[in-house]
C-alpha cells in the first residue's frame, strides 16, 4: 500500500517536472495536475500538504536545468517556478471554492451537511493558507540553491500581499460558518458528505464539465501572480 502511494507521488512529481521543463502555460498545467490529484485523494489537510510538497519538488526539479545556465535562462527558470507556484495556489483556491459551492448547492436543494462535516471542513480551510505558505517556505529552505532563493521570495511575497487561496478561504469560511449555525436545527440528509461533494465538483472542474464553475472559483488576482 505504501509502495503504491509512493509510486503515485513519484509519478505526480514527474508530471509537474515535465510541465515546468516544457515551459508552456506552466501555471495552467500545474493547476490541472494539482486539481486532478486533489480530487483523487481523501480531502484532509495532511493529504493536501503532501500534494503541495510534491508539486514544489517537481517544479524545482523541472527548473534545475535552466538555473545552471546563463542569466537569461535563470530568469526563465524564475518565471517557470513563479508560474508553478501560482498554479498550485489557484488549485488550492479552487478546492476552497468547491467546498463553498458544494454547501451552497446543497442549500438550494433544501439539504444540509452535518455539523461534524462542516466543522471538519472549516478546520481544514482555516489551516489551508498557512499550510500553503509553510510548505512553500519549507521547500525554499530545503533547496539551498537558486531555486530556494526564488521560492523564498515567492513565499515572502505571498505572506505580504496575500494569496489566491487566502482570498478564496475567506469567502468559503463565511458560507460554512453561516451553515454551521443552521446545521443543528435542520434535518440532515443521510449520505450527504461535504468531502465527497467537494471531490465530485473538483472532478467536474478538472474534466472541463463545469468550465463556468472553474472560472467562478478562480480569484481574479491570482492571474496576476504569474506576471
Amino acid at each position: 500500500m505504501q509502495t503504491a502511494s509512493s509510486n503515485d507521488t513519484d509519478t505526480f512529481e514527474a508530471e509537474v517536472r515535465s510541465a515546468v521543463e516544457q515551459g508552456h502555460d506552466v501555471q495552467e498545467m500545474v493547476r490541472q495536475l494539482t486539481l486532478r490529484k486533489i480530487s483523487a485523494r481523501s480531502l484532509d489537510i495532511e493529504s493536501l500538504r503532501q500534494i503541495a510538497g510534491a508539486v514544489l519538488r517537481g517544479a524545482r526539479a523541472g527548473a534545475q536545468k535552466e538555473l545552471n545556465q546563463t542569466a537569461a535562462q535563470t530568469e526563465t527558470a524564475r518565471t517557470q517556478l513563479k508560474q508553478a507556484v501560482a498554479g498550485l495556489d489557484v488549485a488550492l483556491a479552487q478546492f476552497a471554492g468547491a467546498s463553498r459551492l458544494a454547501v451552497e448547492e446543497a442549500t438550494t436543494r433544501a439539504q444540509k451537511f452535518s455539523s461534524e462535516d462542516l466543522t471538519r471542513a472549516r478546520t481544514d480551510l482555516e489551516a489551508l493558507e498557512a499550510m500553503f505558505l509553510d510548505t512553500l517556505q519549507t521547500s525554499a529552505s530545503s533547496a539551498r540553491d537558486a531555486a530556494g532563493d526564488i521560492l523564498h521570495d515567492l513565499a515572502a511575497h505571498s505572506r505580504t500581499h496575500g494569496s489566491a487561496v487566502g482570498a478564496q478561504i475567506k469567502e468559503s469560511l463565511a458560507v460554512i460558518t453561516h451553515q454551521l449555525g443552521a446545521a443543528g436545527r435542520t434535518q440532515v440528509v443521510a449520505g450527504l458528505h461535504l468531502a465527497q461533494a467537494t471531490s465530485d465538483l473538483l472532478r467536474q472542474i478538472t474534466s472541463g464539465v463545469l468550465t463556468g464553475l472553474a472560472d467562478h472559483v478562480r480569484p481574479d488576482h491570482s492571474k496576476n501572480k504569474a506576471d
